[in-house]
């Protein structure tokens, strides 16, 4: 028979063991919940302190952060040094800097919405080919045409690749810190694509990182010149503008800056590739 003092002791013991089982759970919801934020604030362009505070990105010249696509903390081994195998190529250049360029304001459409554009970029990696819709995202594709006329993206760094949670390359900052831009920035377009639908980006995909804050809903039609480029299926919300399709040969130099992995984050968040990724130059074609 069970006295009232052995009766106590097992109804405490059940009421300890339901208040670790409701903790451990809380904290891996935590986990999770930390996870999918890290992933949307990666992708943001956020400005000013809000950027310092939430690793958020930005695609502005004006002291903001431009963290674009990125995700949660990269294993170890995703962010151990590998070899660059783009040294060689990287060392030619390394004298050659970006230019210093800035505009008030986004530049009057001079495309035309139904032609097909191409953007190059001669990278230390490789050659990467980028088509774009002028039809859906009229106003990114002539930033891109109007930059690239200008010099802009020539000599710059790709400065975060993301290895984990979402699989990305940004570029498109002159500074290669995350906190550099053209100066104005575009209007999002493009977001229903039913390429984004299921909450993915598809890998091939190009999109613009900007300043959008889901959690705040603040932050819309903030994108610069910062643009990730998905090199594998990558989930993420529809919220970063659309605007090209990477071709074959791209994809193979992407998996090749990929494979070498990531560094560390710095202080700036970034998470910079192994490989010395730096488009030589840009060029956008009508066709």
């Amino acid at each position: 028979m069970v006295s009232n003092e052995q009766r106590r002791r097992q109804l405490a013991r059940e009421k300890y063991l339901r208040q670790q089982q409701r903790r451990e759970t809380a904290r891996r919801k935590a986990r999770q919940r930390n996870v999918v934020i890290a992933s949307v604030l990666a992708v943001v362009l956020a400005g000013g302190g809000a950027v310092a505070a939430t690793g958020a990105l930005s695609g502005n010249d004006k002291d903001k952060k431009d963290d674009a696509a990125a995700s949660g903390t990269p294993s170890a081994a995703a962010t151990s040094k590998a070899p660059d195998p783009c040294a060689k190529e990287a060392k030619k250049v390394a004298d050659q800097k970006p230019k210093k360029l800035s505009w008030k304001k986004e530049p009057s459409i001079t495309i035309d919405k139904s032609a097909s554009y191409t953007m190059k970029l001669e990278t230390t990696c490789g050659d990467i080919s980028i088509a774009m819709d002028a039809g859906k995202a009229p106003h990114t594709v002539n930033s891109f045409d109007f930059l690239a006329g200008k010099g802009f993206f020539d000599h710059t760094k790709c400065h975060r690749l993301v290895n984990s949670g979402i699989y990305v390359l940004q570029c498109g900052d002159p500074q290669g810190t995350g906190a550099g831009g053209p100066g104005y920035t575009i209007p999002d377009e493009n977001l229903k694509d039913s390429s984004l639908k299921g909450g993915k980006y598809p890998a091939g995909t190009v999109a613009m990182a900007n300043q959008y804050n889901p959690q705040t809903k603040q932050g819309r039609n903030t994108g610069g010149s910062q643009f990730f480029l998905v090199y594998q299926d990558s989930e993420l919300p529809a919220d970063y503008t659309p605007f090209g399709t990477v071709d074959e040969a791209g994809m193979k130099v992407l998996k090749k800056i990929a494979d070498a992995g990531a560094a560390p984050a710095d202080q700036t968040m970034n998470t910079a590739p192994n490989a010395s990724v730096v488009i030589n130059k840009a060029t956008v074609t009508k066709s």
